[in-house]
């Protein structure tokens, strides 16, 4: 399987995250890369297809305000890292905005997610490597890997939050529509869901998502992936969310899956985009199922299993130490 990475995706090093009151270490460390390179073997660069794909799924006010913020921290003479404050929860709309916290609140969802001076660079790469992922499996190979940090599925198209930045499935599901794949369809496997997916594709029918995740009455995002969440208007019964409890293993999460495939096999896409999340593990220090390492090819054998073409997205996965062998496991099942 060829898996495409790029070296500034390890520059993105934030701090601290504002979380449950106080100052915490940030859990999406760049260590994560490290762990990966070590387990799956030789990686490609990505070639630049430029900014198009990515504005295909991300307006260009929202990418420059990725680029701009750090710069205008600093300038204002704040220490540290970009973290906003301030969220407009209600009438949602166009302003010009002249201070710095005003500009991040109005593109950010939490306070778990600082922009770096180079968050900007490693998330384009990021979606650079899912471009790269996508085009090859839209060549003839049967699946792709990118190895995508920081990852993308909490990203809507002009937010951050939940450590992503830009949506690199999302971009990867617009390459191949915009490459004329009539339809294409995402499994979203990270242990939290992917609300910005969602919300890109929520009213699309030429985009199939679904997502097993868990439980928003209980975890993060929290106000997204309830089980009633179905999409609108021409993407009615194009999403499909299957909110598990805490403490689910590998089979019962195999059996979920089954549930979200079978639903993606009558939509019969083109292509298949996997948002994977080895968050799903038993020891993830932010999260509370109890898939173990060797469940992770099955689970990856079972998507294989309906032969689409596969590009497989990296998403969460906290526990350093595991995700080199968590991640192969996956890769292994294709």
């Amino acid at each position: 399987m060829r898996i495409f990475y790029h070296p500034d995706q390890a520059t993105h090093a934030p701090v601290h995250e504002f979380h449950n009151g106080a100052l915490a270490p940030h859990a999406e460390v760049a260590g994560r890369i490290a762990h990966i390179l070590a387990a799956v073997g030789p990686t490609e660069r990505p070639t630049d297809a430029g900014m198009a794909p990515i504005h295909a799924v991300h307006p260009p006010g929202y990418c420059a305000m990725l680029q701009q913020v750090p710069q205008l921290w600093r300038e204002a003479g704040r220490p540290g890292e970009a973290i906003p404050y301030a969220f407009p929860v209600a009438r949602r709309r166009p302003l010009k905005l002249m201070r710095v916290d005003a500009l991040l609140g109005a593109h950010a969802m939490d306070t778990v997610t600082p922009i770096t001076a180079e968050a900007w660079t490693a998330s384009y790469w990021s979606s650079q490597a899912a471009i790269a992922a996508t085009r090859t499996v839209l060549a003839g190979e049967g699946s792709a890997f990118a190895l995508c940090r920081p990852p993308g599925h909490h990203a809507g198209a002009d937010y951050c939050g939940g450590y992503c930045y830009l949506n690199h499935a999302a971009v990867a599901a617009q390459a191949a529509r915009d490459a004329g794949v009539a339809r294409v369809a995402i499994l979203d496997i990270d242990y939290h869901h992917g609300n910005g997916t969602q919300e890109i594709f929520w009213d699309r029918g030429d985009v199939f998502y679904a997502s097993l995740h868990a439980d928003p009455a209980t975890d993060f995002p929290f106000y997204w992936g309830h089980a009633d969440e179905t999409g609108e208007g021409a993407g009615q019964g194009t999403t499909f969310n299957r909110p598990l409890p805490r403490g689910t293993d590998g089979d019962d999460f195999r059996r979920a899956q089954g549930e979200a495939l079978a639903r993606i096999a009558r939509f019969d896409p083109g292509l298949l985009v996997v948002s994977f999340g080895a968050d799903t593990w038993e020891g993830d220090p932010i999260s509370a199922f109890r898939v173990a390492t060797p469940d992770y090819r099955r689970i990856a054998a079972d998507i294989a299993a309906f032969g689409w073409p596969t590009a497989i997205i990296m998403e969460g996965g906290y526990a350093v130490d595991a995700l080199g062998d968590n991640v192969a496991g996956f890769l292994s099942g294709f």
